[in-house]
């Protein structure tokens, strides 16, 4: 971008494009790459002389702010033109492993960039309505430990090796904001309703926070921006009540979170409305905590309310269980859908404890956390008011007439037969430079696959802002997904 290369973490919770430039100093910036502004990129152009500002928070309570530009964008070998982004000159975020902003991939209506600027749509919107994709999707693979991928207008034959037991589920639309003058219901996020969960096959039936105004439906969210799994108090208490041993150590900044034995074998699946998605003990345990080794946190955690009515948000730990397709749908032809291949077989029995204990002792280490000596009550919270217009009906799977893909692709995912075989795919190159990741306590240690000549981070060849120089390989744009860095591959 503007002759520079960064690293940016992926969000599908979010839809905008940002990175720190050179005017933020604090101290959340100065570590990082940055977007060198006084290069007087060629390709830079601005946006109403750069006052158009740019503000994003996060419920961290941390913030970022600067003003909106437009630049183009390269994805390794697709040119994104003139694509508007926000240049953050003031933010206390704490960014690590050289990553310099977020890649917000989420629907057009959730931008903050598209809501403030004309002809401002999200990068991979943009792409899907200038018809650059081969199909209006993008892939990722967040396998543990091992090299993951990130692919646009297609899916990453290597990680989904049967194309037909993919899991298709519907996308939900949201109603209007109350107050607004809108009468119909569009996309917003990349919500879907959760209709079961099980604890060792026990039923444990979702409670949804507005159950009139969303038809008695869950909705979870599929966030690769969440390090965690949440979910409401009213389900995950019930949850670990059917966990012996189980306890709520901890309730703060209204995040509760619950341990349990170590040494447990229970096995939580989450349903969708067809197949079952299975966590096993690795999958959801969090670690053994210091003040009892044999007691491990455990996720889900549990968040109050949220007045959007989306309860769950399903984050890393999940979406390292499956390979997670996004596809944007069509406009007037293919609504929204999200995709889930299982990477772990139906039948897989469940891990014994020896299992879990042999995975937790090669991390070698343990959560600073001192469980209460005593038992902690649920908090119970007020329930906010909906956000949404009720009158507006906003059902899975509508179709609708903007802010998707172009028209011009021809459908491949409508509803009532579904074509998976028809969607593209692509095999990873063998030199494509990537990084694996190792989990050491909250220490992740990158190493590198392929051996690549290297560039500078945040400085175009060549030329020197007087910054420490970041050196990494070169001909890779890099993605950050919370741990886990992926190399991108061409469509």
């Amino acid at each position: 971008m503007g002759n520079m290369s960064f690293r940016v973490a992926l969000d599908t919770g979010s839809s905008d494009f940002w990175v720190v430039s050179s005017a933020c100093t604090s101290s959340a910036c100065s570590s990082v790459p940055r977007y060198q502004l006084a290069y007087q990129s060629s390709t830079f152009q601005s946006v109403n002389g750069n006052s158009s500002l740019f503000n994003v928070s996060f419920l961290d309570s941390t913030t970022a702010s600067g003003f909106i530009a437009r630049e183009t964008m390269l994805l390794n070998n697709l040119t994104v033109p003139q694509q508007a982004f926000g240049l953050v000159n003031s933010s206390n975020v704490t960014l690590s492993d050289e990553i310099s902003g977020i890649l917000g991939l989420g629907f057009p209506r959730l931008s903050t960039i598209a809501n403030t600027v004309v002809n401002a749509t999200p990068v991979f919107a943009s792409m899907a309505q200038q018809g650059t994709l081969d199909y209006p999707l993008f892939g990722l693979s967040l396998k543990r430990n091992t090299t993951g991928s990130l692919t646009f207008g297609a899916i990453d034959a290597s990680a989904v090796t049967n194309r037909s037991n993919i899991e298709w589920i519907d996308v939900v639309p949201f109603a209007p904001f109350n107050g607004t003058n809108g009468t119909t219901a569009t996309y917003l996020q990349w919500a879907v309703e959760l209709a079961q969960i099980y604890v060792n096959g026990s039923l444990v039936t979702p409670v949804p926070t507005y159950p009139i105004a969303q038809s008695n439906h869950s909705l979870a969210l599929l966030d690769v921006g969440t390090s965690g799994i949440y979910g409401p108090y009213q389900d995950v208490s019930r949850i670990f009540s059917q966990i012996a041993g189980s306890r709520l150590v901890s309730v703060s900044d209204t995040v509760g979170q619950w341990a349990m034995p170590c040494d447990a074998s229970e096995t939580i699946t989450l349903n969708f409305g067809g197949g079952n998605f299975t966590l096993q003990p690795t999958d959801y345990l969090l670690g053994p905590t210091a003040g009892d080794p044999d007691y491990c946190l455990a996720w889900p955690a549990a968040l109050p309310p949220s007045s959007d009515g989306v309860d769950w948000q399903l984050g890393t730990p999940f979406l390292e269980t499956v390979y997670s397709i996004f596809s944007l749908g069509i406009d007037t032809k293919e609504a929204p859908m999200v995709g889930l291949y299982a990477l772990r077989n139906s039948t897989a029995p469940v891990q014994s404890p020896s299992v879990v204990s042999a995975y937790f002792s090669s991390a070698s280490a343990t959560i600073d956390t001192e469980l209460p000596n005593y038992l902690l009550p649920t908090p119970t919270y007020t329930t906010p008011p909906y956000v949404f217009n009720t009158s507006v009906t906003a059902p899975p799977g509508l179709v609708v007439s903007s802010g998707l893909a172009t028209s011009t692709y021809s459908p491949v995912l409508d509803v009532a037969s579904v074509n998976a075989t028809a969607l593209p795919t692509l095999e990873p190159s063998p030199t494509l430079f990537t990084f694996i990741i190792t989990y050491s306590g909250s220490v992740s240690t990158s190493v590198s696959t392929a051996s690549q000549a290297s560039i500078t981070l945040g400085e175009p060849p060549g030329w020197t802002s007087g910054a420490g120089a970041i050196r990494v390989p070169l001909r890779v744009v890099f993605f950050s997904v919370c741990a886990l860095l992926l190399g991108l591959t061409r469509l």
